[in-house]
Protein backbone atom coordinates (compact mmCIF):
# COMPACT_ATOMS: atom_id res chain seq x y z
CA UNK A 1 0.00 0.00 0.00
CA UNK A 2 1.25 3.47 -0.85
CA UNK A 3 0.23 6.83 0.58
CA UNK A 4 1.29 10.29 -0.55
CA UNK A 5 0.71 13.70 1.02
CA UNK A 6 1.66 17.22 -0.02
CA UNK A 7 1.55 20.32 2.17
CA UNK A 8 2.38 23.94 1.46
CA UNK A 9 5.07 24.74 4.02
CA UNK A 10 3.80 28.27 4.60
CA UNK A 11 0.64 26.73 6.08
CA UNK A 12 2.78 25.05 8.75
CA UNK A 13 4.75 28.26 9.26
CA UNK A 14 1.55 30.20 10.00
CA UNK A 15 0.37 27.49 12.40
CA UNK A 16 3.65 27.57 14.34
CA UNK A 17 3.77 31.39 14.39
CA UNK A 18 0.25 31.49 15.77
CA UNK A 19 0.35 28.63 18.30
CA UNK A 20 4.04 27.81 18.83
CA UNK A 21 4.93 24.40 20.23
CA UNK A 22 1.25 23.72 21.01
CA UNK A 23 0.68 23.44 17.27
CA UNK A 24 3.39 20.80 16.99
CA UNK A 25 2.11 18.89 20.01
CA UNK A 26 -1.18 18.31 18.19
CA UNK A 27 0.54 15.84 15.87
CA UNK A 28 4.05 15.21 17.23
CA UNK A 29 5.53 13.77 20.41
CA UNK A 30 8.18 15.62 22.42
CA UNK A 31 10.83 13.31 20.95
CA UNK A 32 9.67 14.06 17.41
CA UNK A 33 9.67 17.81 18.11
CA UNK A 34 13.37 17.55 19.02
CA UNK A 35 14.01 16.54 15.39
CA UNK A 36 12.28 19.61 13.96
CA UNK A 37 14.77 22.10 12.50
CA UNK A 38 12.23 24.56 11.09
CA UNK A 39 8.68 24.85 9.79
CA UNK A 40 9.64 22.99 6.61
CA UNK A 41 10.76 19.96 8.60
CA UNK A 42 7.51 20.11 10.58
CA UNK A 43 5.55 20.21 7.33
CA UNK A 44 7.39 17.11 6.13
CA UNK A 45 6.50 15.29 9.35
CA UNK A 46 2.84 16.31 8.96
CA UNK A 47 2.85 15.00 5.40
CA UNK A 48 4.42 11.73 6.58
CA UNK A 49 1.73 11.03 9.14
CA UNK A 50 -1.00 11.90 6.64
CA UNK A 51 0.63 9.65 4.02
CA UNK A 52 0.65 6.73 6.47
CA UNK A 53 -3.07 7.12 7.13
CA UNK A 54 -3.75 7.33 3.39
CA UNK A 55 -1.72 4.18 2.73
CA UNK A 56 -3.89 2.42 5.30
CA UNK A 57 -7.00 3.81 3.61
CA UNK A 58 -8.49 5.24 6.80
CA UNK A 59 -7.22 8.80 7.25
CA UNK A 60 -6.33 10.27 10.62
CA UNK A 61 -9.05 9.44 13.11
CA UNK A 62 -10.31 6.56 15.20
CA UNK A 63 -8.50 3.78 13.32
CA UNK A 64 -5.19 5.64 12.98
CA UNK A 65 -4.20 8.56 15.17
CA UNK A 66 -1.17 10.82 14.99
CA UNK A 67 0.12 9.05 18.13
CA UNK A 68 0.08 5.69 16.30
CA UNK A 69 2.84 6.95 13.98
CA UNK A 70 6.30 7.78 15.33
CA UNK A 71 8.88 9.47 13.13
CA UNK A 72 12.58 9.19 13.87
CA UNK A 73 15.84 9.38 11.93
CA UNK A 74 18.52 6.88 11.08
CA UNK A 75 22.14 7.55 12.04
CA UNK A 76 22.58 9.00 8.53
CA UNK A 77 19.61 11.34 8.97
CA UNK A 78 17.07 9.51 6.81
CA UNK A 79 13.51 9.50 8.14
CA UNK A 80 11.93 6.30 9.37
CA UNK A 81 8.54 5.48 10.83
CA UNK A 82 7.45 3.13 13.57
CA UNK A 83 3.78 2.22 13.83
CA UNK A 84 1.97 1.28 17.03
CA UNK A 85 1.44 -2.39 17.75
CA UNK A 86 -2.29 -1.75 17.37
CA UNK A 87 -1.81 -0.62 13.75
CA UNK A 88 0.68 -3.40 13.03
CA UNK A 89 -1.82 -6.00 14.25
CA UNK A 90 -5.03 -4.47 12.87
CA UNK A 91 -3.60 -4.01 9.37
CA UNK A 92 -1.22 -7.04 9.31
CA UNK A 93 1.75 -4.76 8.60
CA UNK A 94 5.15 -6.37 8.14
CA UNK A 95 7.29 -3.43 6.98
CA UNK A 96 7.22 0.31 6.26
CA UNK A 97 9.32 2.83 4.40
CA UNK A 98 9.13 6.59 3.98
CA UNK A 99 10.62 9.31 1.82
CA UNK A 100 10.22 13.02 2.53
CA UNK A 101 11.25 15.80 0.16
CA UNK A 102 10.97 19.56 0.08
CA UNK A 103 10.85 21.78 -2.97
CA UNK A 104 10.22 25.49 -2.75
CA UNK A 105 7.08 26.01 -0.70
CA UNK A 106 6.06 22.33 -0.59
CA UNK A 107 6.85 19.24 1.44
CA UNK A 108 5.91 15.83 0.11
CA UNK A 109 5.96 12.44 1.83
CA UNK A 110 5.55 9.02 0.27
CA UNK A 111 4.96 6.00 2.50
CA UNK A 112 4.99 2.35 1.48
CA UNK A 113 3.46 -0.25 3.77
CA UNK A 114 3.81 -4.01 3.32
CA UNK A 115 1.14 -6.34 4.65
CA UNK A 116 1.07 -10.06 5.18
CA UNK A 117 -1.74 -11.95 3.49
Amino acid sequence: MIGVDLIKTSRMNRLIERFGEKALLRFLSHEEIKLIKNYKTAAGFWATKEAVSKALGVGIGKECSFEDIVISKTTKGAPKIQLSQRLMDNFNITDTSVSITHDGEYAIAVVAIQKSN
